[in-house]
């Protein structure tokens, strides 16, 4: 998809396709000249939210899409939803482009900026398809191009955004078919293919295997691979966008392939949903391939911790101690508590980098899913300033997160008499997760989102979301500025 901005207004714009609020339908349709078909299609649909009426058309516009009521003013979630509705159907519709007239709808307290993203990362959700596997693919949306029309003294902040929802469409696809490969096919040697593919000007990856995570003392990540006759990787990708002293942001992404439970099998129900355990990695490199495309001006490291979690004859048992590169000691209770144990050993190793921030992102517990549902990530943060910008960057993005306790009366439920810490403990399964990582993160500001619902899509459209990549993004753009 293709998006650009341009600027005018809608009575003498020419488009294919023409949208804008049911309020401005008939003043533009008259100085069209074509009032007489419009005020009888508007006619014969009842102004309400979230109505939509498409009339075809002679002339310059060949047709018009009006949306909403006849109110003037909307309030932001309305937009929101009256944008998913055009992008819906424009996606099914004969048109190849679109111009979306931004500045005729009128949102308070919100600007250009946020609008032109909006409307078009609406088209990003509606338009995206995954087809690899299909024998006969379905015919994808004929629509290849969405232009914004925004005023002359808006030029600049509608390029930009532009700019911004090109970059996260990339992100957000480059994540979400990552997610949606099977697991026979995306294994952590084709994470690390993927990853290895957003390298060039300014960007590096590197990838380490067993052998070196064994010599950097990763005894938790390896606890994990250990049963699964596929070896892990660890993925860095760097991204140089910024003065060399300027401290990088650090994201780390939990890459679990396929997750079995290990010796602590999964029930057969809704094991087919993990391949998608993986969604984490999947996101932190989906942020660093839209950083990259924005040219955002800020050095970004994005770690994908990638395994394979199996029962075998080598598998990790439970009660197994092992110890971590900070020198932890762990007692694995439960080996289907395993992103916390890739985890650790990632966000030791990125002290190295003496981060601005850390962020860790993995669909790690079940009970993130009976707290929020599949509505909202679970944040968890040691900084109040960090936890505040990604709330921030989450409402803009409607990508939402809702800050949960990490008080160490939960820590104490981590408690063992063999090891320095066990890696379950309590029914308070997200936040005790979050206190164990929380050992292994103090030197530096850090944050973990739990995302194990909202990374996840069901239904007929089942599959990843992609989700936080557009909160994290817009984290990044805020500490740009």
């Amino acid at each position: 998809m293709r998006f650009a901005s341009k600027t005018g207004k809608a009575e003498t714009t020419a488009a294919t396709c023409l949208v804008l609020p049911r309020h401005r339908a008939s003043a533009v349709a008259e100085a069209l000249g074509v009032a007489e078909a419009v005020e009888l299609a508007l006619a014969a649909t009842p102004a309400r939210e979230g109505a939509l009426v498409t009339i075809p058309l002679p002339g310059k516009v060949k047709r018009m899409v009006a949306v909403g009521s006849d109110v003037v003013k909307v309030k932001a979630e309305r937009f929101r939803r009256d944008m998913a509705t055009v992008a819906k159907a424009l996606a099914t519709m004969d048109v190849t482009d679109a111009t979306v007239c931004v500045d005729d709808f009128e949102v308070p307290d919100h600007d250009t900026d946020w609008k032109v993203r909006t409307a078009l990362a609406a088209v990003t959700d509606a338009c995206y398809r995954f087809n690899e596997y299909k024998s006969k693919p379905p015919k994808a949306a004929k629509l290849r191009r969405v232009s914004a029309l925004v005023a002359r003294a808006d030029r600049a902040a509608a390029a930009r955004a532009v700019q911004h929802a090109q970059a996260l469409d990339s992100g957000l696809a480059f994540a979400r078919d990552l997610g949606n490969h099977p697991p026979n096919i995306c294994d952590p040697t084709f994470v690390a293919e993927a990853a290895s593919g957003l390298a060039g000007e300014g960007v590096s990856v590197e990838v380490k295997d067993e052998d070196e995570m064994r010599e950097l003392g990763m005894g938790a990540f390896l606890s994990v691979s250990q049963g699964s006759e596929t070896p892990a990787k660890m993925v860095i990708v760097r991204y140089d966008g910024a003065e060399a002293d300027a401290a990088p942001f650090v994201l780390v992404g939990k890459g679990i392939t396929f997750d079995t439970g290990g010796i602590n099998l999964k029930s057969a129900a809704g094991m087919g949903q993990m391949k998608l355990d993986m969604c984490g990695a999947a996101c932190v490199l989906g942020v660093a391939r839209a950083a990259i495309d924005a040219a955002l001006p800020i050095n970004l490291i994005a770690i994908a911790a990638a395994a394979e979690n199996m029962p075998s004859g080598r598998a990790t048992r439970p009660s197994d101690i092992v110890t971590t590169m900070s020198g932890q000691t762990v007692e694995i209770m439960n080996t289907d508590a395993e992103g916390r144990l890739v985890l650790c050993d990632a966000l030791t190793y990125a002290e190295r980098f003496k981060p601005a921030a850390v962020v860790d992102v993995a669909t790690l517990t079940g009970a993130q899913i009976t707290a929020l549902g599949t509505v909202a990530a679970a944040m968890y943060a040691n900084n109040d300033d960090l936890a505040q910008a990604l709330e921030q960057a989450a409402t803009y993005a409607h990508d939402r997160m809702w800050r949960m306790p990490l008080w160490s009366d939960y820590a104490e439920d981590l408690r063992t008499p063999f090891a320095d810490v066990k890696n379950v403990g309590g029914r308070a399964g997200s936040i005790t997760a979050a206190c164990f990582l929380a050992r292994f993160a103090k030197a530096y500001p850090w944050a973990h989102l739990d995302v194990a619902g909202p990374a996840m899509r069901g239904g007929a459209a089942w599959g990843s979301t992609g989700r936080p990549v557009s909160a994290l993004f817009q984290y990044l753009i805020d500490q740009a500025v």
